[in-house]
């Protein structure tokens, strides 16, 4: 499907950054997405955040892989690069092209399904290695692309669109980056902008593997069952020509969290999550603390926000490798294949 583009047109009172730019330069195409999805606002959120910190565009590189979320790279910075990688491989082409050119910013945006179960090994050794990246996990618990089946996020009790209920225990992406050592970790909320951009450009800015796991939901794989008017119930009653699918249009889900206090927000299909931010004296730079921190708060039955851990002095995978300060892609062929003796000097090494 060719993506549409967005009208060129700039509003001469439009706010403009250092580097001439305003947001709409850190836009993309017109999204395809169901109206009311969480993603687009996720996408908004990255638009503002880029803008503010003055990053030029064709220094970014974003990746993606497979999924309703792996669509978002397309949303923003069009004036980018871009690779939209096979299901759960996006983390070894991030780890790759950082490895040749140390000198753009990495941004990954991937989802539950594609991190937490056929990626999760990729991710897993992306957080070991400490790659200098922002990854953003867009958690709404189901495969939307596949008509809503349960995902490696979802928790144990939630009903799908069929009915069914999920017995599985949820991956949580938080609690596995803590365990691998991950040198920055953050949660949020697509519908609470106010704390998302901080907490992106805190990502953007961190040297080495800063994982954003944004709960982001899912507005058409929440009707119910039994309902006359569902997507399900309809095409059990008519003949279909051609499987399709009309997704009404919703409103988007927002909702402001103040500092150490609970808010809940009533999702589109009447559930409710209830959010709360890290509390004024709360220590990031405490991994065990904030193990017990988000331990507590599920135990609660909420979902702990914010920036919970952050490691001070983080080395990323070039400072382990001991690479060179200049970007491989930079240097002449001749720098990076010396020659047959060159190579049989440094094989001596290792006999």
């Amino acid at each position: 499907m060719a993506q549409t583009g967005k009208p060129s047109v700039r509003h001469p009172s439009l706010k403009v950054n250092k580097l001439g730019l305003t947001q709409r330069d850190y836009e993309g195409s017109m999204s395809t997405l169901c109206a009311g999805c969480g993603h687009d606002s996720i996408t908004a959120s990255l638009v503002q955040a880029f803008f503010e910190l003055e990053i030029e565009p064709h220094k970014v590189a974003k990746l993606s892989g497979i999924g309703c979320s792996s669509k978002t790279p397309a949303y923003f910075l069009k004036e980018a690069h871009g690779f939209n990688s096979v299901h759960g491989r996006m983390p070894s082409i991030a780890t790759g092209a950082n490895a040749a050119n140390r000198g753009m910013t990495y941004i990954g945006v991937s989802g539950d399904g594609d991190s937490l179960s056929i990626g999760l090994g990729q991710l897993c050794h992306a957080i070991r290695r400490n790659v200098d990246m922002l990854y953003i996990i867009e958690n709404n618990g189901v495969y939307g692309l596949t008509k809503g089946q349960f995902s490696a996020s979802a928790d144990v009790g939630t009903k799908a669109k069929k009915g069914e209920e999920n017995r599985m225990g949820p991956i949580d992406p938080v609690a596995l980056a803590l365990s691998l050592g991950a040198s920055f970790v953050g949660k949020g909320f697509s519908g609470d902008k106010q704390q998302l951009v901080p907490l992106i450009k805190a990502g953007l800015s961190h040297k080495g593997f800063a994982l954003l796991d944004v709960i982001s939901p899912c507005v058409t794989f929440n009707d119910h069952q039994g309902s006359t008017k569902s997507y399900q119930y309809t095409r059990d009653h008519v003949q279909e020509v051609v499987e399709t699918d009309f997704v009404p249009v919703l409103h988007e889900i927002t909702a402001e969290q103040a500092s150490g206090d609970v808010t809940s927000v009533a999702m589109h299909d009447g559930s409710v999550v209830k959010f709360r931010p890290v509390a004024e004296g709360y220590d990031p730079t405490d991994r065990d603390g904030a193990y017990s921190h988000i331990a507590t708060r599920q135990a609660a039955g909420e979902v702990a926000t914010g920036l919970l851990y952050i490691e001070k002095g983080s080395q990323d995978v070039h400072s382990f490798e001991n690479t060179v300060e200049e970007s491989l892609v930079d240097l002449d062929f001749e720098e990076l294949c010396p020659g047959n003796q060159i190579l049989q000097e440094l094989q001596k090494q290792w006999r």
